[in-house]
């Protein structure tokens, strides 16, 4: 789109000049004025209340110009017509009279049109970071926000935002005005007073870890984000600060987000004390030991085996109850999938359904309360009362350390002798084999998790090459090639025709990520590589390392009981719990039921009887839901130490 060059402007600027140089101003009353046609600006009719506010509190600043009437009595505005739509807004808010005195210049007829465009074109808006300085000046010369904030028809939060902002490191300001800062990204650096800080989170960083989310997590990493921390919510904010807890607000979020805690401590406290009654009532229950713990991971739960519970007989009562329940849900079944099922009305059925849903509840409360724990588990056994991910209190029961697991499975192995092979071997749960496609799926997995774990240690992959040269020159004594070196690298980077879903793991995210930064980084001509590796420190040259061999690492395997690599995910320490969690696509619907009814028995062992009555489709979602936050893995994603320990028990399987 054409613009008006420097000399059309000021071409344009002499004329209106000229053309209301013999003019003066009048005073013409409010209701002979009226919006002109004729007025270039057709846009821009926001805010007319906020200005309405401004020109009652100091009233109007700048005239208008106007042209006279062909009826002889009005005059037509072409240059002010929001501020006309101001004054008019206050005249019907009875804050202005009709007959008040507007001051504006009156202008020839034939010149309207080019003093309208002149005023328009000629103006120069103010840069926002004048804005906030002049708002922090105002301030500084002893005006209240409020009145601020009337003065220039805003609320008193945009005032404080603006404060905020003109209190941002210069130098961030400085680029601000110069577009190398953006407002959103100043908007997060704001969180913090302290202008170091808001530069080093800044220039710091690499270009892609500028977004304003990154920058304000960077800012805030040793906080608590009230809003999305389990903890927080379980106590609630308003305790926390009634303790004396510090918070620091973001002005630049909505009421529910941008608050953050600075008092893990008293967290942590608080949440124990809220938790007390809870644990006293979980000891009461005969336990060995009970623990309050506010914050617990999925992989120190995993690191406790479940001691089993039997399922006891139904008293006469309970016997009773479960019949009625059972015959009511046939009768809904019955009634719902009847062929004369079409004649029921939309609210009858969601009604039958509902009413089937609260029956299968009852059911499974009465389940749940028939599964208990024998005598000599409670005298071993442990409980921890803690908080779940969502802020809920949450208790885990029948918790063995390793000690106790092996001191009970001593009194299962005897109790077993004495009572005769045949109910211990009743007792072992049944343990189908995975399929083959499975079973490549998830050493896709782990396979991209060792990959990003050796990234991390440039020790362990230097060994790893030392350990690939030495089999081949020192014990094999063989192999030549084109290479001088004779060491051949290939990234393993089809794993995706495996598993289609580890493209958005975050273990290959992160490392396509880190060879993405390398890749720019290095230049692609050999020489200059070596060259540039030649002048890299020490550290580095083993950083890049560790980036290059862990992408060649291969570990994908058809068969359940082969996992490659032991070795390797051993020195790295592999943990797979930060690396993958079960769900319906990725693990439950490419097994049995049986399968993963084993699984559910595990995880949460009081819905494993709702669970096995539901289709398969159904009962891998409700698996997938249920096994958020538990820390379950499947036999072949546990670290490497475990099942090296699991392989020497009997019951091994049983712990899945």
């Amino acid at each position: 789109m054409n613009t008006l060059t420097h000399q059309e402007t000021h071409a344009m600027h002499a004329v209106a000049t000229a053309a209301v140089a013999a003019h003066e101003l009048l005073l013409i009353p409010l209701s002979q004025l009226r919006p002109s046609s004729r007025n270039v600006r057709t846009s821009g009719g926001a805010s007319i209340p906020e200005l309405a506010s401004s020109i009652a509190r100091v009233g109007l600043l700048q005239n208008l110009t106007v042209t006279a009437s062909s009826d002889g009595e009005h005059y037509e505005v072409v240059a002010g017509k929001r501020r006309l739509a101001a004054l008019k807004l206050l005249a019907k808010r009875r804050k202005l009279a009709r007959t008040h005195d507007v001051p504006c210049l009156l202008v020839p007829d034939t010149s309207a049109r080019t003093v309208s465009l002149t005023e328009n074109v000629q103006r120069e808006a103010m840069h926002p970071a004048e804005q906030f300085k002049a708002f922090a000046a105002l301030v500084a010369e002893g005006r209240p926000v409020e009145d601020i904030a009337a003065d220039f028809g805003v609320t008193p939060l945009v005032v404080q935002r603006r404060l905020k902002l003109a209190n941002v490191s210069p130098r961030l300001l400085a680029d601000y005005r110069a577009d190398a800062v953006t407002l959103d990204q100043l908007m997060a650096l704001a969180i913090t007073d302290d202008h170091t800080a808001q530069e080093a989170a800044f220039y710091d960083a690499p270009q892609w870890q500028r977004s304003p989310q990154a920058l304000r997590e960077h800012l805030t990493e040793r906080e608590i984000d009230a809003t999305r921390d389990a903890l927080a919510r379980f106590v609630g904010i308003d305790a926390y600060e009634a303790a004396g807890g510090g918070v620091r607000r973001d002005l630049f979020s909505d009421d529910t987000r941008g608050v953050f805690l600075l008092d893990a401590a008293l967290l942590d406290s608080l949440a124990r004390d809220k938790l007390a009654s809870t644990t006293d009532s979980v000891r009461a229950e005969g336990w060995a030991w009970v623990e309050t713990v506010p914050r617990i991971t999925s992989a120190e739960l995993h690191g406790f085996q479940r001691a089993r519970r039997d399922r006891r007989t139904p008293n006469k009562t309970e016997a009773k109850r479960i019949a009625k329940l059972q015959a009511r849900q046939q009768t809904i079944d019955d009634r719902l999938n009847a062929d004369e099922a079409e004649d029921i009305t939309e609210a009858e059925a969601s009604a039958l359904y509902e009413e089937s849903d609260k029956l299968s509840s009852e059911l499974d409360a009465i389940e749940q309360s028939l599964l208990v724990f024998a005598p000599e588990t409670l005298a071993i056994a442990g409980a921890i009362v803690t908080v779940d991910h969502v802020g809920e209190i949450a208790i885990h029961r029948g918790l063995l350390r390793e000690a106790e697991a092996k001191a009970l499975r001593t009194q299962e192995r005897q109790g077993m002798q004495a009572g005769g092979d045949g109910e211990g071997e009743a007792r072992q749960p049944t343990t189908p084999n995975i399929s083959e496609k499975l079973a490549r799926r998830l050493s896709v997995h782990r396979t991209v998790a060792l990959q990003a774990e050796l990234a991390r240690h440039p020790q362990v992959a230097l060994v790893a090459v030392v350990h690939r040269l030495a089999l081949r020159v020192v014990v094999d004594s063989y192999g030549s090639g084109d290479s001088p070196i004779n060491i051949s690298a290939s990234p393993q980077d089809g794993l995706d025709a495996f598993a289609p879903d580890v493209a958005q793991s975050p273990a290959l995210t992160g490392l396509r990520e880190v060879r993405q930064a390398w890749a720019a980084r290095l230049p692609s001509d050999p020489d200059a590589l070596f060259a540039e590796l030649l002048a890299l420190p020490l550290q580095e040259v083993l950083s890049l390392l560790a980036v290059c061999v862990a992408t060649t690492v291969g570990a994908v395997t058809p068969r359940e009981d082969t996992l490659p690599a032991t070795a390797l995910a051993q020195a790295v320490g592999l943990d797979m719990h930060p690396w993958w969690t079960p769900t319906a696509e990725g693990y439950f619907a490419h097994v049995s039921k049986a399968k993963a009814i084993e699984a559910v028995q595990v995880f949460a062992p009081e819905h494993a009887a709702r669970l096995a009555k539901l289709k398969k489709n159904d009962l891998a979602s409700e698996a997938e839901r249920l096994a958020v936050g538990t820390g379950w893995l499947p036999v072949m994603l546990r670290a490497a130490v475990q099942e090296a320990q699991a392989e020497t028990l009997p019951d091994a399987e049983s712990s899945e």
